[in-house]
């Protein structure tokens, strides 16, 4: 198993991506031989390939929406202009403004829920809608899991990648794009006009789908003993998360639902049941400034294994053809580390707190991410 060291459109690194942390804080990343699963480093265009651009159409300055914290997760709708069904062979998202830019997740608006993107980008006032955990549309619930209609992201040191031959996410006929960008606040609130290029191959191409399989887990990390203050108890810190981010902060009280009760404590589980067959061709893990360490098994088979945690490396690894059967075990393990607090200045002055599953720079995840074929 080898390590590609890409924030790759098709695994999709963050991202929820999602997230924040100071570049500066991190190690650099190295962008060379940057490849993901199914992609090679760019190049010419191939037979029957064509570029296609797509953009923000104005500058957009980023605020806190709600009057508070230090993110804001803004979406613009986007439209590629398809006449015909094609492939996505590979992406470019280029950050207007990297200084404030965390991350970009391009979503796939299906021609049936235009008019709800429509809706929601005319609800709020100037371009585009807040839309912190996903774009707010529907399709995008628990079963979006197992196909989350993810098309690419960036990360600081993220740059295009190219799906290797016969591989593709396939977008239909007025298929439009939600870009979903993660300001992080606590670098400024300078305007903003990120875009994307699109390498797009015919809707008719010898081409397998690729899609995105999501597996979450909780969060559960309790101040350190001797550590006190308002936001150690965990009610009161689930509600800050809920005053920052609106409705999408409760999903901290949801994962006993998916993954069964979690104790507190800096290592969370969660399993649950492929729920068809298919073909893990890449793996990748998201955490954020808290994280150390994560690792993703099918029926106790480890797969990815990361023990020591880098924000700014969230590659994904391509793997030997891993093949899941319906009701094979998926399991995502995470380990979250509170003296991390210590020596991160991405994190210095921010008070230490009952951490648990959130969208903001100093909240926290735990997320597995396969990038997979089906029979």
């Amino acid at each position: 198993m080898t390590a590609l060291r890409t924030t790759s459109a098709a695994a999709l690194l963050l991202l929820l991506a999602a997230c924040g942390g100071d570049p500066a804080s991190q190690p650099d990343a190295d962008p060379q031989d940057d490849e993901t699963p199914g992609q090679t480093q760019s190049g010419a265009l191939r037979a029957g390939e064509r570029m296609l651009d797509v953009a923000m159409p104005a500058a957009y300055t980023p605020s806190a929406p709600y009057g508070t914290g230090t993110d804001d997760y803004r979406c613009f709708l986007l439209d590629p202009k398809l006449t015909e069904d094609a492939f996505l062979t590979g992406i470019d998202i280029k950050p207007g403004n990297p200084d404030v830019v965390h991350h970009v997740i391009l979503f796939k608006v299906t021609p049936e829920h235009l008019g709800e993107a429509r809706a929601a980008d005319r609800k709020d006032q100037g371009q585009g809608w807040t839309c912190f955990g996903g774009t707010g549309l529907a399709g995008e619930g628990i079963g979006a899991l197992d196909q989350a209609p993810w098309i690419g992201a960036w990360a600081p040191g993220g740059g295009e990648q190219v799906n290797e031959d016969g591989v593709g996410i396939p977008l239909a006929k007025g298929t439009r794009v939600v870009m979903q960008v993660h300001y992080n606040l606590l670098a400024g609130h300078a305007p903003d006009t990120s875009s994307a290029q699109l390498r797009l191959a015919p809707g008719d191409a010898d081409i397998e789908a690729l899609d995105t399989v999501l597996l979450p887990g909780p969060v559960e990390l309790p101040c350190r003993p001797g550590k006190t203050g308002r936001l150690c108890d965990r009610d009161a810190a689930v509600a800050d998360v809920i005053e920052r981010f609106g409705a999408p902060g409760r999903i901290a009280n949801y994962f006993p639902f998916l993954c069964g009760q979690a104790q507190p404590g800096p290592v969370q589980s969660c399993t649950r049941d492929a729920r068809s067959a298919m073909t893990i061709r890449a793996v990748a893990g998201h955490m954020h400034l808290l994280g150390r360490e994560i690792t993703i098994k099918v029926n106790g088979e480890t797969v990815l294994d990361i023990p020591e945690w880098n924000f700014d490396d969230q590659g994904a690894e391509a793997i030997d053809p891993v093949e899941v059967r319906a009701g094979d075990e998926l399991t995502v393990t995470c380990r979250h580390d509170q003296s991390m607090r210590d020596i991160n200045p991405a994190l210095k002055g921010q008070p230490e707190r009952y951490v648990v599953w959130g969208e903001g720079t100093t909240d926290e995840m735990c997320l597995g991410i396969l990038l997979v074929t089906r029979q």
